[in-house]
């Protein structure tokens, strides 16, 4: 490559995935070599293009994997090589993010950048922990300085006596470890004792924890609560409003860690649902769907080839359509060959994604088990029909088994099985043994079974005795119950929204 790349300077803000500017996230997706830090989110590495290079340089208190000139190098020479990079970096570049010395070297070196500023912590966190670091009331202006200034240092670049006597608020970033020394020089150049302070850990994050007090005090509760890096010092009148106007913490999961053994393609609205309620989804997906193996894979194809001799379909998952429709267009068919046909569906969740594709279901149960489907059919003439049902390859047996007995000919076919997956077991009993989780949801009786399976026989039941198991549905419960697992939460809606309420009532009610 002869053409000279071009450096992005990024800021991925303070730790919300959320907090990601939409143009940071589209040079991630057009990078080619992606150099990020410590407290730059992993998170957002997976907007990263599969063959991206990706160079972890991981800059942390005392523990820096890279040290800033190796760091330059990287960034000159792949900019000289001629590709796309990406510079992420916690918080803003350009507030003690060192983004000001990378510019300069690259700057130097004649090799086109830019700056993509992003959400400071400074201010971030104190939002999030319910501190405005303005008000009209207390404070026009506010202070950021580093806390990482050495102590050992013979000058100070920081004017201690203004800011002691200042009224502003002050920010200090980066100064958990220099805390006593911070509050040692405010109170020797005039700040009252009795100042109102907060340390905010993980600020923005599901980690995140406040703690509040005074100049003379907080040292002591620091020391209590064993808070560590990182964390924003905020000093100032302002903190006392964190009583009133707190949110983050105050939502009604937060603090409460979920293990979600849903697959993980399929995991995501739930875990949004309860991340936005303040739990910390731990993924653990006990489960993979896979399509049917072997002699079973034939079976649907066979039965989409002779779609035309079917009367009904019924869908009792999203994943049954999922597999059923992309078999008919791996078969060249379309949805036309489909006009003659009606459909069932259990849950709203199948008939949406049906409707996704164009077609009504004309069977919607008003339960989304499969009792409630044969209850449906008992009111229609399906003598002789011939119904085709597409759903997992071991599966209740007593949809097909009903319809049979209403004289209807009923053809089951495998669309897809489940899998058990073993790469998080480690991670799962890590977990477990160090009595972390709070919740661990069921969405299907095979999420069940697996989850089991995954732990050793003779741990089980003094890890399960622990946490409170949600299941989605009365089914998935009676699975639990005969594996060892007593729900103490079952849905009424057997739906991931109903999951959802269901978790959020059973906490609401024991406060």
């Amino acid at each position: 490559m002869n053409k000279k790349g071009i450096i992005y300077l990024i800021g991925a803000g303070p730790g919300d995935p959320g907090l990601l500017t939409i143009k940071a996230m589209e040079c991630i997706k057009n990078a080619d070599v992606i150099v990020y830090d410590y407290l730059a989110a992993s998170y957002f590495l997976k907007y990263a293009k599969d063959n991206a290079e990706i160079i972890y340089v991981g800059k942390k208190g005392g523990d820096h994997t890279l040290a800033q000139d190796k760091i330059n190098t990287i960034l000159v020479d792949k900019g000289l090589q001629g590709f796309n990079v990406v510079r992420l970096k916690g918080g803003d570049p350009f507030v003690f993010g060192r983004g000001g010395e990378e510019a300069e070297i690259l700057s130097s070196e004649k090799i086109p950048f830019e700056i993509v500023p992003g959400v400071t912590s400074a201010i971030a966190a104190p939002a999030y922990a319910g501190i405005p670091v303005t008000h009209r009331k207390y404070t026009s202006s506010i202070s950021i300085v580093t806390g990482h200034e050495d102590i050992l240092k013979q000058k100070t670049s920081i004017q201690w006596n203004l800011l002691a006597k200042d009224k502003n608020t002050l920010v200090f970033l980066m100064g958990v470890k220099n805390l006593s020394n911070i509050i040692d020089n405010l109170i020797k150049n005039g700040k009252p004792a009795d100042t109102p302070i907060a340390l905010i850990r993980w600020g923005t994050t599901l980690k995140q924890k406040t703690i509040t007090g005074t100049l003379k005090n907080i040292v002591e509760k620091i020391k209590q609560a064993q808070i560590k890096p990182p964390a924003v010092i905020i000093i100032g009148e302002v903190v006392s409003l964190r009583n009133k106007i707190k949110w983050f913490e105050s939502r009604p999961l937060f603090g409460k860690k979920i293990i979600v053994t849903r697959a993980r393609n399929q995991a995501s609205d739930l875990v949004t649902k309860l991340e936005n309620l303040g739990g910390e989804c731990i993924e653990i997906p006990t489960i993979k769907i896979i399509p049917p193996k072997d002699k079973d894979e034939t079976l649907l194809k066979q039965a989409i080839n002779k779609i035309h001799s079917f009367d009904w379909v019924v869908f009792t998952s999203i994943n049954g359509v999922k597999f059923f429709f992309k078999t008919l267009f791996a078969e060249k068919m379309d949805v036309r060959i489909l006009g003659h046909l009606k459909f069932a569906c259990i849950g709203p969740a199948t008939k949406a994604k049906l409707m996704n594709f164009g077609i009504i279901s004309d069977i919607l149960p008003k339960t989304y088990k499969a009792e409630s489907v044969i209850n449906a059919f008992s009111k229609i003439k399906i003598k002789n029909k011939k119904i085709l049902i597409p759903r997992a390859k071991k599966a209740r047996p007593i949809l097909p088994q009903e319809l049979k007995k209403m004289g209807a000919n009923v053809l089951e076919v495998p669309a897809y099985e489940t899998e058990i997956v073993h790469e998080n077991k480690k991670y799962l009993i890590d977990f477990l043994e160090e009595n972390k989780i709070d919740i661990v949801t069921f969405t299907s009786s095979s999420t069940v079974k697996n989850f089991k399976a995954l732990i050793p026989h003779n741990k089980f039941q003094k890890f399960i005795s622990n946490i409170t198991s949600a299941c989605i549905g009365p089914i998935t419960a009676q699975t639990a119950i005969e594996n060892g697992i007593k729900p103490e939460i079952i849905a009424e809606s057997y739906t991931i929204s109903g999951l959802v309420k269901s978790i959020l009532d059973y906490y609401s009610n024991s406060v």
